[in-house]
């Protein structure tokens, strides 16, 4: 892969892999493919053994930079990038998701037309099991504030692809929590929503693909991933105490509709022994009434400020 490029890149994105050859040669071929040419694509690899810097090495294009070492898990490899990149506007790409060829271009118009602009949350088409769901958020300028009782009440599509932000104002929070395996693109976005508000972009302008060895896609583990991501922001128990015990009695009620027992037991006891949550089935019954109506009126807030609701 060459070192050089022809014209100085607008935007830089980002790709964590490892060892996801096929997929991560089917990303960059959607961001190379874009329908604007100045850009860079790095991609970190932490540490794959199936041949990924082989194959990427096959690609001859002076925009992809490729980044070999062992990180220390994906979110380590995310800031090797950040650190690494070259233009002050960052977008990320998952490595087994795939870009739409204007995605781009348009991102760059939203953050051309809109100098201020910190964070750009996009809307995507996510393909789980044969089945397309259109994943659109609302188009509107969220405030700090509505940018963190969205996020806390999970009323807008976010994921890691979705996510464009000024490279300095990821460098000022410190980027992804290295700590972080799941949610933590929720646990940056809450980081960033302390400064910065964010653009919504309805347009859908790319393909989740749902692998299956995605950790966010797994439903063990969720209540411990919650409990982490708690402890990282404790104040959200105090200022939004029902949504911590409403999350996690939504997911076992789930577990418990679809005959998963020994799961919705084990998602249980994880929260009693945990200290960041602990709540008894009282307070989660309670939690669930008062939180799901909190989240109600979240979303009639959003119709009525922006004319549509975010989910």
């Amino acid at each position: 892969m060459a070192k050089a490029l022809d014209a100085a890149p607008l935007i830089t994105v980002i790709t964590p892999t490892h060892n996801r050859r096929d997929k991560v040669l089917r990303a960059v071929e959607s961001v190379l493919s874009q329908s604007m040419s100045r850009l860079e694509h790095i991609v970190v690899d932490d540490g794959s053994t199936d041949g990924t810097e082989a194959a990427l090495d096959r690609v001859h294009d002076p925009r992809l930079i490729y980044v070999g070492a062992k990180w220390r898990g994906a979110n380590a490899a995310r800031n090797a990038g950040i650190e690494r990149a070259r233009t002050p506007l960052v977008t990320f790409l998952d490595s087994d998701d795939v870009y739409m060829p204007h995605r781009l271009e348009r991102t760059l118009a939203w953050f051309e037309d809109n100098p201020g602009l910190q964070v750009l949350l996009s809307s995507f088409v996510s393909l789980k099991n044969g089945r397309s769901t259109n994943c659109t958020n609302p188009e509107a300028f969220i405030n700090p504030a509505m940018l963190e009782r969205t996020l806390v009440a999970q009323t807008i599509f976010i994921a890691g692809s979705a996510i464009t932000a000024r490279r300095e104002a990821l460098l000022a929070i410190g980027g992804y929590d290295s700590d972080t395996t799941r949610m933590q693109d929720r646990e940056l976005l809450l980081r960033l929503a302390r400064r910065f508000g964010a653009q919504l972009s309805g347009d859908l302008d790319w393909t989740k693909h749902n692998s299956e060895n995605s950790i966010s896609g797994r439903r063990d583990g969720y209540v411990e991933a919650y409990a982490n991501l708690m402890g990282k922001h404790p104040y959200i128990a105090h200022a939004y105490p029902h949504i911590p015990p409403y999350m996690i009695s939504r997911q076992l009620i789930a577990d418990i509709l679809r005959g998963r027992l020994p799961e919705a037991f084990a998602g249980y006891m994880a929260n009693r022994s945990s200290k960041e949550l602990g709540y008894s089935l009282p307070e989660l019954v309670n939690g669930y009434v008062y939180g799901r109506r909190w989240r109600r009126n979240l979303y009639n807030e959003f119709r009525n400020r922006f004319g549509a609701r975010p989910a």
